[in-house]
């Protein structure tokens, strides 16, 4: 709505409202934890100048406001393999559900859709976004026993990457949820106008209002923002605004002048900045306000075997966990899940989730149940991650071990090293209903098709030297046959609500599967010779002695820790642990 007619129907903006906490603005986490891509060509410092160029030039090559990855790739100039990953990666971080693109499963359905070319300007927009760097830990000498040593092969680009940072003596961490939260909205805020004046239409009219944004175009900073506390509903973004609520569908909204919109957002965006500071200080200085209290872990459905831990519960932010024994978390409404600094450790997360992310984890094995838009694996050493998953980014890790059921390529980004994929080589009993309730198809395993691309995250807030951005990441090597092993999850660990799944759901390679049939058959004559085997009992009982205790040093060596089951939502972070007994015994 361009013309003169629409530009003197503009209301005038109504009073500014005094946003109250159940109406706090927030930025969506997944665009920024799970959407950028280090891809140079689509980063732009020039704010909307040249995004601008970019929407008019979108725009005038589709009829129906969606491009597909050919065009994408002529206009941005960028190879069509990467356009195809910029699109897939959108579509792991769309707000929407409904949009046709979250639907589709495979790369002829995504290029047949397309992508919204709004969406995209939005997603194009914040690839200039800097994350937040690691922090120090509270207590450095605490933690000094229990981050992993730097590794033998840590060389040139090794220290001019991000894990050197965190590895380093300061003992950073991956920074609290409160503070991404603030340091997203505080970008927002200072890029707020440039993002809308994409979204916006030209008015006939002079100054500040001949920008007008259109109810449609408003709902597409919902990949961005929303209303309301995580977790729970989310209406759309327009129903939270005095602009568009209530609006008749069969009568669209008049598009409202740009800057009316832009003051609106900046007031919510600084009360929930105030309303962080508030319930950040406190926790700095002493106890937590009544607002953000700590709640038992009985209050989230936890269950324990021989408890002996320190554990922490956030009503807000998630679960924070230390513990010495045996330990089973079972917390509800899966979404998302987030394991943070577990060492030596096994942890088992058999739900349907959405988002995953692992992160300066070593030594220890973590099973993912079905995860429907995106796992990020960052700053590992020496683990081994069992996932079924839509799609997998793997950045700055190294010696790790990944069997993997994944719809579309994994994604190696950063400085990673001696990393190995292989088939996905586990199941559950419920693990199917949970792959088709989140969306992973398991028809589909691109398991061996690793994409690796720059070795410089230009998204760390981090200065590299000229040149080392142009370098390509390591990619990662399939793991030989005759080393691939099925692993069992033990029956106790499954939910008590019987599933239909008997076995691994993703076909295996020829290859693999022969390996696998050869393992089981050596597994099999080896139980018959034990058998027929006539020995005396005194031998007898020299051999079961010497078969136990191989098999507790092979225990040692994979399990060097209880295992941990989870059933999200939670944060978890965990130090080394030593003990086994759980096992031993």
């Amino acid at each position: 709505m361009t013309d003169s007619s629409a530009a003197e129907q503009q209301p005038e903006p109504p009073p500014p409202s005094t946003p109250t906490a159940s109406c706090h603005l927030h930025p969506r986490r997944e665009p920024f934890e799970h959407g950028l891509l280090p891809i140079p060509k689509l980063i732009f410092t020039d704010g909307t100048q040249t995004l601008s160029l970019l929407k008019s030039t979108l725009l005038s090559s589709s009829s129906n406001y969606r491009v597909s990855s050919e065009t994408l790739s002529r206009v941005l100039q960028i190879p069509v393999e990467h356009s195809r990953i910029l699109i897939e990666t959108l579509s792991s971080v769309l707000h929407d559900d409904s949009d046709p693109l979250v639907k589709a499963r495979t790369s002829k359905e995504i290029e047949e859709i397309g992508v919204n070319v709004f969406d995209l300007l939005v997603f194009l927009y914040i690839q200039s976004y800097k994350r937040l760097l690691p922090k120090g830990h509270k207590d450095s000498a605490a933690v000094a026993d229990v981050w992993p040593s730097t590794s033998a092969f840590d060389g040139f680009l090794s220290a001019l990457s991000p894990l050197q940072l965190v590895r380093s003596n300061s003992r950073r961490s991956m920074p609290s949820q409160a503070d991404e939260e603030a340091h997203q909205l505080s970008y927002l805020q200072k890029h707020l106008g440039n993002i809308l004046s994409l979204l916006a239409d030209s008015a006939e009219a002079e100054g500040d209002e001949s920008l007008v944004l259109s109810m449609d175009k408003f709902e597409h900073l919902g990949f961005l923002i929303y209303f309301g506390e995580r977790g729970s509903e989310r209406p759309p973004l327009s129903q939270n605004t005095p602009f568009f609520a209530n609006s008749d569908p069969d009568m669209p909204a008049v598009p409202v002048p740009a800057s009316h919109v832009l003051d609106w957002l900046l007031q919510h965006i600084s009360s929930t900045l105030e309303h962080l500071a508030d319930r950040v200080s406190p926790k700095e200085n002493g106890p937590s306000s009544s607002s953000d209290q700590d709640v038992t872990m009985a209050d989230v459905g936890t269950s324990s075997v021989k408890p002996s831990s320190s554990t922490r519960v956030n009503s807000n932010l998630g679960v924070e966990v230390q513990w010495t024994i045996d330990n089973l978390f079972l917390c509800p409404h899966p979404t998302e899940e987030r394991v943070v600094n577990c060492h030596e450790s096994v942890i088992y997360i058999l739900a349907p989730l959405r988002y995953a992310t692992v992160y300066g984890c070593s030594d220890a094995t973590i099973v993912l149940g079905a995860v429907g838009k995106a796992v990020r694996v960052e700053h590992c050493e020496r683990v081994h991650l069992i996932s079924a998953s839509r799609r997998v980014c793997i950045v700055n890790c190294r010696e790790c071990l990944f069997f993997l059921g994944v719809n579309q390529q994994p994604l190696m980004v950063g400085d990673n090293h001696k990393l190995q994929v292989a088939p996905f080589n586990t199941f559950y009993s419920q693990l199917e209903e949970h792959m088709n309730q989140v969306g992973v198809d398991p028809n589909i395993n691109r398991w061996d098709e690793p994409v690796a691309l720059g070795v410089v995250d230009p998204h760390d807030s981090l200065s590299h030297p000229a040149g080392v951005s142009d370098v390509q990441t390591e990619s990662a090597t399939r793991l030989d046959p005759d080393q691939y092993t099925n692993f069992v999850i033990p029956n106790w660990l499954g939910s008590d609500q019987a599933g239909s799944t008997k076995d691994n759901p993703f076909p295996l390679p020829d290859v693999y599967l022969a390996s696998q049939q050869k393992n089981h058959k050596n597994l099999v004559e080896v139980k018959q010779i034990l058998r027929e085997t006539q020995l005396e009992e005194s031998r007898k009982r020299e051999l079961s002695t010497a078969l136990h205790a191989c098999f507790k040093d092979w225990l040692y060596v994979i399990y060097t820790s209880p295992p941990i089951l989870l059933l999200p939502s939670v944060e978890m972070r965990a130090p080394r642990q030593q003990n086994i007994s759980a096992f031993s015994s």
